[in-house]
């Protein structure tokens, strides 16, 4: 289970720059594509640094 997470938040975090990328193309409000931005960003470090192996 620990070894889908990570793939689940990039898969998350690719979904929302896809997301962003159709917001800001239909002329969305900066704040709802900043706001889906950072969502995106969140997801993608979150996958990342769960790949980091730990001292555990």
């Amino acid at each position: 289970m620990s070894s889908i997470l990570p793939i689940l938040l990039l898969g998350l975090g690719g979904m929302l720059v896809g997301g962003v990328i159709s917001l800001s193309r239909q002329g969305a409000t900066k704040f709802s594509i900043g706001l889906v931005a950072v969502l995106a960003v969140l997801a993608l470090a979150g996958g990342v640094l769960w790949l980091i192996p730990g001292d555990s």
